[in-house]
């Protein structure tokens, strides 16, 4: 990550182009504040088996503003709350792609812990918007700038409603917490709001049900006529 950085910013500092460095709430760790506002430094294990993509991205950053600092490179650092909607990755992993893949298909929703950890998912949508918005401030903005959706849910909640918005007939199951998994994340988008003029508009039920809906087409699309 941080060798790619560098050689892309080469580039905008030899053709005078602008900088998008796609971020992410990682940066702040198992946080320690509620929200997560940019002027948290974070809390991060750099050693443990996240350890790779938080500093990596953390350094990343870094690179970002000494590029500006010493070069004059135009920068746009904004750290990515949880991003969901139709052309996620079956395979990636996420916790909305997750549950509606098990939900779908009437498989054990596994849940790691006791469910009460709290994740704000961000319609994807709303999320280009952001990164749109932030390409199209001045140059003196230069972030880092939290995008991401306030709206604060349980894992839980989140696995109860998709099962709702499913029909499904699958069962919580609940398994070890991973090492070092972020227990609270909830962005403050107070920065993006007064810089950008950003704000989601997609309520999570909406923006699952359109997930959904996504999903169900690539299944009915995969099964044999």
């Amino acid at each position: 990550m941080p060798m790619g950085t560098v050689n892309l910013l080469r580039l905008a500092r030899e053709t005078g182009a602008t900088f998008l460095q796609a971020s992410t709430s990682e940066i702040y760790g198992d946080a320690q504040v509620q929200p997560q506002s940019e002027t948290y430094y974070g809390h991060v294990n750099p050693i443990g088996p996240r350890a790779c993509y938080d500093e990596g991205k953390r350094c990343a950053e870094t690179i970002c503003f000494d590029y500006h600092r010493q070069y004059g490179v135009r920068i746009k650092v904004v750290r990515i709350f949880n991003t969901y909607g139709p052309r996620l990755s079956p395979a990636d992993g996420r916790v909305a792609s997750n549950f509606i893949l098990q939900a779908l298909r009437d498989k054990p929703i596994t849940i790691y812990g006791d469910g009460s950890q709290t994740r704000s998912l961000c319609y994807v949508d709303d999320m280009i918007g952001g990164l749109a918005a932030m390409m199209d401030s001045n140059d003196d903005v230069t972030g880092p700038i939290n995008l991401g959706n306030p709206d604060e849910h349980t894992i839980r909640e989140i696995a109860d409603l998709i099962m709702s918005i499913t029909d499904s007939k699958s069962k919580i199951t609940f398994g070890p917490v991973p090492e070092d998994d972020p227990q609270k994340r909830r962005p403050d988008i107070s920065l993006a709001i007064e810089k950008l003029n950003w704000r989601p508009t997609v309520e999570l039920e909406t923006g699952l049900a359109r997930t959904i809906g996504y999903f169900r087409r690539q299944f009915s699309m995969d099964m044999p006529g």
